[in-house]
């Protein structure tokens, strides 16, 4: 099972990537028609989601995984912003919402570490638990 949470991913974040990267390919390449206009930064957003999910999926606390897509997102939006690409009246007000999202999930995780830390849990909360488990 483990194996194949893994494997799929590595299969997320690789196809995020190239949403990332490349949005028209992976457009042409999947609906046989290239990606324009303000379906460029949703395809991006939509690959940056994709990055998270795998991060969540991989061995280790779902935690990072969303905080891997508010941070990024947050960073990308405030880049269209910024550069005066699609800008529609929400767009701020979801980039603030994901700039505190972003600070109360780093929260989040460092307290998550902090009690690991004093507790003697290594790298998952449920590792703690495992490590009495027989092999």
């Amino acid at each position: 099972m483990r194996r194949v949470l893994v494997v799929a991913a590595f299969g997320e974040v690789a196809t995020g990537l190239a949403l990332v990267i490349v949005p028209s390919l992976v457009g042409l390449l999947l609906l046989g028609g290239e990606l324009t206009g303000v379906a460029i930064p949703v395809a991006r957003v939509a690959g940056i989601a994709l990055i998270a999910l795998g991060v969540a999926c991989w061995p280790g606390t779902p935690l990072i995984g969303m905080l891997t897509y508010s941070a990024a997102v947050t960073l990308y939006l405030a880049y269209v912003g910024f550069a005066g690409r699609s800008t529609g009246v929400l767009l701020w007000p979801v980039v603030g919402l994901h700039v505190i999202m972003t600070a109360l999930l780093t929260r989040a995780l460092t307290s998550d570490h902090r009690t690991l830390r004093s507790t003697g849990a290594r790298c998952h909360p449920d590792a703690a638990h495992h490590r009495n488990e027989p092999s």
